[in-house]
């Protein structure tokens, strides 16, 4: 079972709900060391003081914010106490809102809270009523000394809570040059929309792997035992002259009918040989039993 990052409570009006703050998402990132290329030795970070040019002690160390090109202010561990939130461990609603108010751009990184025994029913009761409203919960938590925004949403069986930006932590699409709206060609939408319904289908997570960190592995397995890697072919991006996008579009199209025709006649093929195999198979005719005779 996983080790819960903390346990308290959702609260909202004189509800408490006892639960558990669960990870709900992990990295797979592969991490890399530096090594000393001629005896592949661990290189370790030296602290040391651009001023003089010496090695600095851990306990030598503060930490100072840059307020003006080389001037800091110094912070102490009691300047960082006397701001940190309260780590009261627990998940405060403050409002409930529209989930479909929510820009998606606000949303970070989300967590499981699992329910203490004695708060399943009130978990479940809050899950099924945040379901059938349309609803999520806005709360404020503190995770590891922080104090985050986040929203508390039902997901299958479990209440998620997301942890959310702030609203000054999103940059504002003004910063860049974006086109201006307007409406588009009749015949250029028609096949733009034509191109994404061949493309369209029902969306499965597991249809989608990391191919890169697979290959990594692959590689680093290889080499550990000895083998000789052969060199991956690097594709030069294929650039095409055409300037008209009401081309680029019909071809997009017409490539796009051709994979699906091709998925479509694998899969009428697969079925095929699956019927073939079960007609050429011979039936088996079951053996009456013999009557045993009475002693």
């Amino acid at each position: 079972m996983a080790h819960a990052i903390w346990s308290g409570a959702i609260n909202f009006g004189l509800v408490t709900i006892p639960v558990k703050l669960q990870t709900a998402v992990r990295t797979n990132d592969l991490r890399f060391n530096f090594l000393h290329k001629p005896d592949e030795g661990r290189i370790t970070q030296v602290r040391r003081c651009s001023l003089d040019g010496e090695e600095v002690a851990y306990t030598d160390l503060v930490r100072g914010y840059e307020y003006e090109k080389g001037r800091y202010v110094i912070i102490s561990d009691e300047d960082f106490n006397r701001v940190n939130p309260e780590a009261t461990q627990s998940v405060d609603i403050v409002q409930f809102v529209d989930l479909a108010e929510i820009d998606p751009m606000f949303f970070d990184k989300p967590y499981y809270l699992e329910p203490e025994k004695r708060g399943r029913h009130a978990y479940a009761l809050l899950r099924e009523a945040l379901k059938e409203s349309g609803k999520v919960g806005i709360a404020k938590v503190v995770i590891r000394s922080r104090e985050h925004l986040a929203a508390l949403k039902p997901n299958g069986d479990a209440l998620v809570l997301e942890l959310m930006h702030f609203a000054d932590e999103i940059v504002e699409t003004s910063t860049l040059e974006l086109p201006a709206v307007e409406k588009p060609a009749a015949n250029e939408m028609k096949v733009a929309r034509m191109l994404i319904d061949t493309m369209t289908e029902a969306f499965d997570a597991k249809n989608y792997k990391d191919t890169y960190r697979e290959q990594m592995l692959e590689m680093i397995e290889a080499r550990a035992a000895g083998k000789t890697v052969p060199a991956g072919e690097t594709k030069a991006p294929v650039r095409d002259n055409v300037v008209n996008l009401m081309d680029v579009l019909q071809r997009s199209l017409e490539a796009s009918k051709k994979r699906g025709d091709a998925a479509t006649a694998r899969g009428a093929g697969s079925e095929a040989g699956l019927e073939t195999g079960n007609a050429s198979a011979p039936e088996k005719k079951s053996t009456p039993r013999r009557k045993r005779s009475a002693a």
